[in-house]
Parts: C-alpha cells; structure tokens; sequence
C-alpha cells in the first residue's frame, strides 16, 4: 500500500500536522487510537470522514517510519 496517496501536510491545515487526505484527522489520532486497543471499524466510527484504507495507510506509514528508523538505528 502507497501510504503517500492518503496523506497530507499542509502548514493551512492542522498546523502543519500530517492528516489523513480530505480531512482533519491527523496521523497521531488515529495512531493514539490504535495505541488504546481501537479496533479500525471504532475508529471509522469515531471519524466517520475517514475510511478502512485511510486507516491502513496511516498503518503502512508508521510501519515504513518505524523501519527506517530501524535501518539508521542498525548502520549507527
């Protein structure tokens, strides 16, 4: 999954924060709710302008974030 084609980050919108495309919901609110044990279908619920792939790709950037941290981390 392309997590590039469902975010955004615009100084307008959020401060800057990256959101998930065509809304306001940033990246680090759906993370945080991931963290608490949110299921996707009770996130879609709490934000219902988002939909199950914004979710996933918001999942695939982290996992791609944590990754290249990992590689710098391991070449240190």
């Amino acid at each position: 999954m392309d997590y590039r084609n469902h975010r955004l980050r615009d100084p307008q919108i959020c401060n800057g924060q990256p959101v998930v495309k065509g809304t306001r919901v940033t990246v680090k609110t759906v993370l945080a709710s991931l963290t608490e044990g949110a299921s996707i279908a009770e996130i879609l619920a709490d934000y219902p302008t988002l939909k199950e792939g914004d979710v996933r790709a918001v999942i695939a950037f982290a996992a791609a974030s944590a990754s290249e941290d990992l590689l710098v981390l391991a070449h240190a």
